[in-house]
């Protein structure tokens, strides 16, 4: 799905650097927040194909993003970042729509293949 618009919701901006390049990289087009607020804002604004999202930004829950983001009328697909992963943060972010959920830290490997098995796009 190239060309798709992803939309990154992510307080830490070295995680949003390279988030913006890898995504980049693979033909993605991109838009950061780096808050809930921002974040809710550019679900509106943006209408992305894909959410990645923390779940912990500095003014609230990221799993708000989430919810908002699959209430759409074209509800955006989302896969849930966080360093503070556990099975109870992951069941909540799959209760609250997420499609898949990625523990940090991460291989850019990973997090490709991720995108595009969310994205439905077989691996090169």
């Amino acid at each position: 799905m190239a060309g798709a618009r992803v939309l990154v919701v992510e307080d830490e901006a070295d995680l949003v650097a390279t988030y913006e390049r890898l995504l980049r990289r693979h033909g993605y087009r991109v838009v950061s927040a780096r808050s809930r607020e921002a974040g809710l804002a550019a679900l509106k604004e943006e209408a992305p194909h894909l959410l990645i999202a923390d779940l912990r930004l500095p003014d609230g829950d990221g799993l708000d993003v989430v919810r908002a983001a699959r209430a759409l009328p074209t509800p955006t697909l989302v896969i849930v970042v966080s360093g503070f992963a556990s099975n109870e943060s992951r069941d909540a972010a799959l209760a609250a729509g997420a499609s898949a959920v990625l523990a940090k830290p991460f291989s850019t490997a990973a997090f490709t293949k991720l995108i595009q098995s969310v994205l439905g796009i077989a691996a090169c």
